[in-house]
């Protein structure tokens, strides 16, 4: 059975990491220590296996499908609900471009690994984004869910703020729920648009005006 041990080996690899096996797996396995940090109730390594499941399922859609795996492993690897604005994502962009050249990816690859996952601040890309596309769509893929694992998710992302009082709370998460709203499109490759986009809207809505009421 391939493990997610094993995944990020062979993503690592495939986007030419030069390291040894052991400092290969040292790597991953300082990463899924990050994932299972006590303050992840959503952000976890649940979380990572759903958005590596997506790109796997979706990789012909993207332009170089080894660098998106390896930016859906670093996307939340530095991850604390207290932080301000896109404050983890520009850390983790920059722990992964540092992570990335230790281990020997030629450094365009790691500059790219760390410009894709940039990107998950606020999910937009340009228009001709293959890679990028494919990471956001990924990450966003649990807003299309179906309602008792939506709800879920919802319930998750509040145990994660729980430091934050429930009127802040309702006021951030529907500004958050406002600018997905209205991203031109919530995803971006056609077929996952065509699958997904109607849920996910339907979700959004929903929960903005749970949120208001």
């Amino acid at each position: 059975m391939t493990t997610l041990l094993d995944r990020w080996v062979a993503a690592a690899r495939g986007a030419g990491a030069s390291a040894a096996e052991p400092d290969l797996e040292a790597a991953g396995g300082y990463l899924l220590g990050r994932w299972s940090e006590p303050q992840r109730q959503y952000h976890d390594v649940t979380h990572l296996t759903a958005v590596l499941d997506v790109v796997d399922e979706y990789a012909d859609l993207a332009a170089a499908p080894d660098r998106v795996r390896l930016a859906a492993w670093m996307h939340d690897a530095i991850y604390d609900p207290r932080a301000l604005g896109d404050a983890n994502e520009r850390d983790s962009a920059e722990f992964a471009e540092g992570l990335l050249t230790t281990l020997g990816t030629p450094p365009q690859v790691a500059a790219e690994v760390a410009r894709l996952v940039g990107l998950t601040a606020g999910h937009a890309t340009g228009e001709t984004d293959p890679d990028g596309e494919l990471l956001c769509d990924a990450d966003l893929a649990i807003l299309a869910a179906e309602p008792d694992r939506y709800a879920a998710y919802t319930e998750a992302i509040r145990r994660e703020y729980a430091h934050v009082p429930d009127e802040a709370f309702r006021a951030a998460r529907a500004q958050v729920l406002v600018s997905l709203l209205e991203l031109p499109a919530i995803y971006r490759h056609a077929p996952l648009h065509a699958a997904w986009e109607a849920r996910a809207r339907a979700n959004l809505e929903k929960e903005l005006r749970a949120l208001a009421g």
